[in-house]
């Protein structure tokens, strides 16, 4: 049996609908990097960004188990002296849940040149209201 080794121009891409509401954050963010990279497919080729379109709602209803949610920060430094800035998770998900989720997602796929635009195929919307005009296949998480 040949191993399959797939070319950019054979590439298809589906849009897969997460709802995020009352799930841990992490269990989450392993389902969507699992299908930004495309290993849920039977021709996954590491080098060929194969993956697909993520659509994640109520992001913003997304938990963290334990005690996390309080204690846990985002760091980030602007490159200036005394740029260092942070932000809570529990203000984070409520103000801004893509940011918090690029951070998370970001984290668990391969560090190399396809990361940006895998992430970029990452949609997240703050509540229930959904607007895109594909065809949406719903995923368990």
């Amino acid at each position: 049996m040949k191993t399959i080794m797939l070319k950019g121009s054979q590439v298809s891409r589906k849009y897969y609908l997460i709802d995020a509401a009352g799930k841990p954050i992490g269990r989450v963010a392993v389902a969507i990097a699992k299908l930004l990279t495309g290993k849920h497919k039977v021709d996954y080729t590491p080098h060929i960004d194969n993956g697909d379109y993520v659509v994640v709602k109520n992001a913003s209803k997304a938990i963290m188990t334990g005690k996390k949610s309080e204690y846990k920060v985002f760091f980030w430094h602007s490159g200036y002296p005394g740029g260092l800035k942070h932000v809570y998770f529990k203000n984070a998900i409520i103000n801004n849940p893509r940011f918090v989720f690029e951070r998370v997602v970001r984290g668990m796929l391969p560090k190399n040149r396809l990361r940006k635009k895998r992430l970029r195929r990452m949609i997240v919307f703050k509540d229930e209201n959904v607007n895109i005009p594909f065809n949406l296949i719903e995923y368990k998480v």
